[in-house]
């Protein structure tokens, strides 16, 4: 589905409820691939923007208060973009193979949502977004893959 965007990016969010510390064996493969998976995405066409502190990733940013819960954002230039990298790079094997480090969340773990080109999302962006669908459903202003909805111009 092509969406017209003119002034937008498209932002995720997701979170995962890991299996076990970062630091534990169990983990090891997750933790070897985020370097490889993180440098496709910083390259990748369309790439924007993504949640990292100075070591290069996300890990230890605490969005809950649930240590377990690991959380990932990013912004793209386009939905397609976001798509290609998600479904037709090396990320689809990462993806592929969740639940060798990761417990079923039990509610939504992954929200889309516009933003203005020129902005950025916060941590609290994403945290409500995830809210937002878990709450509502897809529509507007949280959505997902299957559901997606176009920009609204007035309420960005």
């Amino acid at each position: 589905m092509q969406i017209e965007q003119r002034n937008f990016h498209i932002a995720q969010f997701n979170v995962a409820k890991m299996i076990a510390s970062l630091d534990h064996p169990l983990m090891r493969d997750f933790v070897n691939a985020l370097q490889p998976i993180n440098a496709i995405a910083d390259s990748s066409p369309g790439f924007v923007w993504r949640l990292k502190d100075d070591s290069g990733d996300a890990t230890a940013i605490q969005a809950f208060a649930d240590e377990t819960i690991l959380t990932n954002m990013s912004v793209w230039a386009t939905l397609d973009a976001l798509k290609r990298f998600v479904y037709e790079s090396s990320h689809l094997k990462f993806l592929r193979d969740k639940k060798k480090w990761f417990m079923p969340y039990g509610k939504p773990n992954l929200v889309l949502w516009w933003v203005e080109q020129d902005k950025l999302p916060t941590l609290a962006d994403g945290k409500d977004r995830l809210e937002m669908l878990s709450r509502n459903g897809p529509g507007p202003e949280a959505f997902t893959f299957a559901n997606v909805f176009p920009p609204n111009e007035g309420e960005a």
